[in-house]
């Protein structure tokens, strides 16, 4: 070799093509962040195809595989306004004129560098490797310079630059450390009624990873037989309760693949507990389950109704959703039918149930830790499209209980004007009592102080679910 210096504008010697690695695990990550984007797609629904399918497509492609994937999903879109804060402080240009799949692909890599222990030369390498696949050599470079500014930083050093000091803008800071838009801060911290710690140690539950919660239906499985399984314990709260701690795969339970246990958060099962277990004036025989998809409270209702004797009509407008009720219901004990009808308009006479639940459609505010995405899809003023359907609905279950009987009204939202808004509007029109819900739960502490329920995250280890009880007088 020639000691010589190169000569000024010598060409240096071209370096062979050489193809990106594709990585299965972070290529089915990114497909569900896109199908998110693109689709309003629900990470829990998409990621699992996605990931059957890598399985198919890429020998050795295993359990752990499949589990840093479903980590890199959730991670991400938890944490995306974060993210999303940190790159634009990297980029000279808005974030909304960087491409979406671009944009999917840096807030990949943020996750990795920020959220994850991976090394951050192996973050960098990886997810330049996963743009050169899915974006192409060119764009790949301009990822490669916008994670290598990110690398500069940890995320506590991130959160200092970006976030606005608490004392200045407690809201604005909550939302940027927490990744919570700064309109659901406030709402979840209206609903908890004040306080610094509380609504920290809220907004953290919601970036948790959720266990995964089983239901033992009465009469079909016992919570004996879940926990025979691998790393299953007792729920906290509900007697048919089982955890899965490690978060392992619930269709691998017998039980839960031949319809005799479901998948059910813990709240939800509270929920039609305390529904169940009512005190009401007269006859226990008609049960109805008036927004029964997709059916989970449904086959629980079902359930219990059967151990009485009692019957449990359980209806959905949505047919596909319907048919998800009728799944969920096959081989349950006793009698129950599913009908495709809206609550709104209802297909059964006045006074004919002795129970009704109603578990209206809502924001979902509450089950941001299951569905990451909805916190950054909602908008405020969705919830002026939920609130006549939901006054609606209860108003419905109010005409459709016997004098005497009893309505849950539930939402899977502590969102004040979902709750007792709600509530209040609808008494104002349709008197009844309004039945303290607290000890109907034995055991659950912190429940407010009546006389509904809000459950919550960090204080249950729940969804927010939020139930009140209205018995209907006896004189109506």
């Amino acid at each position: 070799m020639s000691d010589q210096p190169r000569r000024a504008g010598a060409r240096r010697p071209h370096k062979p093509y050489r193809r990106p690695r594709r990585d299965p695990a972070r290529i089915a990550a990114f497909e569900a962040l896109r199908a998110v984007d693109e689709r309003d797609a629900y990470a829990n629904l998409v990621l699992p195809p996605l990931l059957r399918k890598a399985k198919e497509d890429n020998e050795g492609f295993d359990d752990r595989d499949a589990a840093f994937a479903t980590e890199l999903v959730y991670g991400t879109l938890r944490r995306q306004g974060t993210y999303d804060a940190v790159i634009a402080a990297c980029v000279d240009r808005p974030l909304r004129e960087v491409d979406p799949p671009v944009l999917d692909v840096l807030s990949l890599g943020a996750h990795q560098l920020l959220g994850t222990r991976i090394p951050g030369h192996a973050a960098v390498s990886a997810t330049v490797e996963l743009a050169r696949c899915v974006l192409g050599d060119g764009r790949a470079k301009f990822v490669n310079a916008v994670l290598r500014r990110i690398a500069a930083h940890d995320l506590d050093e991130w959160l200092e630059r970006i976030a606005p000091p608490y004392d200045k803008d407690p809201e604005e800071h909550l939302g940027l450390v927490h990744s919570h838009p700064r309109w659901v801060v406030s709402a979840l911290w209206d609903a908890l009624g004040g306080g610094r710690a509380g609504i920290e140690e809220l907004l953290e539950a919601d970036n948790s990873r959720p266990e995964v919660t089983l239901v033992a239906r009465p009469g079909r499985a016992t919570t004996d037989e879940l926990l025979t399984e691998r790393d299953a314990e007792p729920g906290r709260w509900s007697p048919f309760a089982v955890r899965l701690a490690d978060g392992g795969d619930p269709g691998n339970v017998p039980a839960v693949a031949e319809g005799r246990a479901g998948v059910q958060d813990e709240g939800s099962q509270l929920v039609a507990l305390a529904l169940a277990n009512a005190p009401l004036t007269g006859p226990d025989a008609r049960w109805l389950d008036g927004c029964a998809g997709p059916g989970g409270k449904a086959a629980l209702l079902a359930a219990l109704a059967a151990e009485r004797g009692a019957a449990l009509i359980a209806s959905e407008r949505q047919p596909h959703r319907a048919r998800l009720v009728e799944r969920a219901l096959a081989g349950a004990p006793g009698r129950h039918q599913v009908v495709t009808a809206d609550g709104t308009r209802p297909a059964w006479r006045p006074a004919t149930f002795d129970r009704v639940l109603v578990d209206v459609p809502c924001t979902g505010l509450g089950a941001l830790r299951r569905r990451p995405e909805a916190r950054w899809r909602r908008r405020p003023e969705d919830l002026e499209g939920f609130a006549p359907l939901q006054r609606a609905l209860l108003l419905q279950a109010l005409r459709a209980v016997r004098p005497g009987g009893v309505v849950g009204y539930a939402t899977c939202s502590p969102h004040l004007a979902e709750t007792q808004a709600v509530v209040r509007d609808v008494l104002r029109e349709q008197p009844a009592e309004w039945i303290d819900a607290r000890p109907l739960l034995p055991g659950v502490p912190e429940l407010g102080e009546g006389p509904d329920i809000q459950l919550w995250p960090h204080l249950h280890g729940t969804d927010a679910m939020y139930l009140a009880l209205l018995r209907r007088p006896l004189d109506t």
